[in-house]
């Protein structure tokens, strides 16, 4: 099947959107280069992956908190007001992080400094906002806008493991995280400068003031994004266990990018089609796909497979996760209001790496005091469970009663 790429065309037809598009990748590359490199740092010199998944759920759960209220400071303030002096906040406690480490601190230091590393902002949540503004017009260039932004972060995430680990093994343990701290800072600043595609401030009303999670259908929208988090946390930390246990860690990155292209192919495939569903619908289905097809690196881990086979496990399981999260997105963008979009887009991605940290930290702990390959049945359970939320959400059908547009 040939991809038709031309009709992502109308995506970009807004002047500057290629250039905010590519300007944020290096922050997102980052992002995606984080997890592995923070689990590799601690697991390598500290000689647990117990450790090193609780130290990155801490890490990831600081970020969870701080988002939805940098969101809303967005939704006030403008991005670049708040994106640049986030961003640059994290150099000192990131500092902390790899002296401490090194040195032979205490474990609390380390947790206390990866939490205070958080405060970096959600640029590919502020991308989306961005489209939104542009295309809230168009539900079909939304969706494919949608698509495509999914696929970038996952060609970042395609990259970033496979970066990370190569630093971490051919360089030093440290260079990983030096390199996805310069590269967030910059990509960071390029993102903000690109001032013409910002959203405007909202303005203050008390209807601004009302909590999110009033919003019908969001909160299990909430919950479906949790348990997606819970997937992929649970995943990456056994992968990386896996392969170490086999002998083969540097092979740990690159298994983690083929499910990142796995999603990466289908969510551009999924985007080039139009959505002739319910987004709710599309929800569920997405869902069911990803249940089904994280089957395959449970088969894989539970017989001892070789890096091969698991991989290509790896990659077909990743191809069920881009429309739901598309599909996700896409909802939400419909069922917030649009002056607290950034903060609603926020309170999604929250929800996601809560669900990451959830899912890193038992992860890690079945990696610690289990066989290689049994962590492979938290990504079931999780994609089961977001399965049946999302069927429920699909029954009520709210994105038939709300949109972006309301107020």
């Amino acid at each position: 099947m040939s991809l038709p790429l031309a009709r992502y065309r109308p995506v970009f037809a807004a002047p500057g959107t290629l250039t905010f598009t590519l300007s944020g990748l290096l922050g997102r590359l980052a992002l995606a280069m984080n997890g592995v490199c923070v689990v590799v740092l601690v697991a390598d010199r500290r000689g647990s992956y117990a450790l090193a998944g609780s130290v990155s759920a801490v890490g990831v759960l600081a970020g969870a908190a701080l988002l939805p209220l940098l969101g809303r400071l967005v939704d006030r303030l403008g991005q670049a007001r708040v994106a640049v002096p986030s961003v640059l906040a994290t150099a000192l406690p990131t500092a902390g992080l790899l002296l401490c480490v090194r040195s032979g601190a205490p474990a609390w230091t380390l947790f206390l400094c990866w939490a205070l590393s958080g405060s970096s902002p959600d640029l590919g949540g502020m991308a989306r906002a961005r489209w939104a503004h542009l295309h809230r017009a168009d539900p079909a260039v939304l969706h494919r806008a949608n698509a495509l932004e999914q696929s970038l972060d996952e060609l970042c995430f395609m990259a970033g493991p496979v970066l990370g680990m190569a630093l971490c093994t051919a360089v030093a343990p440290e260079a990983g995280l030096l390199a996805a701290r310069v590269l967030g800072t910059v990509g960071t600043l390029l993102f903000a400068a690109q001032r013409a595609t910002e959203p405007p401030p909202a303005i203050r009303t008390p209807a601004a003031t009302r909590g999110l999670f009033r919003t019908p259908g969001l909160p299990p929208l909430l919950a479906v994004f949790l348990s997606a988090g819970v997937l992929f946390g649970a995943m990456e930390v056994t992968t990386l266990a896996y392969t170490d246990a086999l002998g083969r860690q540097s092979a740990g990155g690159g298994l983690l990018a083929l499910v990142a292209a796995g999603s990466c192919v289908s969510g551009l495939v999924f985007g080039a089609v139009r959505p002739r569903r319910p987004a709710a619908l599309r929800l569920a289905l997405g869902t069911g796909a990803m249940t089904a097809l994280m089957l395959l690196p449970l088969a894989a881990g539970l017989s001892g497979a070789g890096v091969p086979l698991l991989g290509a496990a790896l990659l077909a399981a990743g191809s069920g996760t881009a429309p739901t999260m598309v599909s996700g997105m896409t909802l939400a963008q419909r069922l917030l209001p649009a002056h607290r979009l950034t903060e609603g887009m926020a309170l999604a991605v929250s929800a996601i790496l809560v669900g990451i940290s959830t899912g890193a930290t038992l992860g890690g702990a079945l990696a610690q005091h289990t066989a290689p390959g049994t962590g492979y049945l938290l990504p079931v359970c999780a994609a089961a469970l977001a399965l049946g939320l999302a069927a429920r959400l699909a029954a009520r059908r709210p994105d038939n009663s709300c949109s972006l547009q309301a107020a």
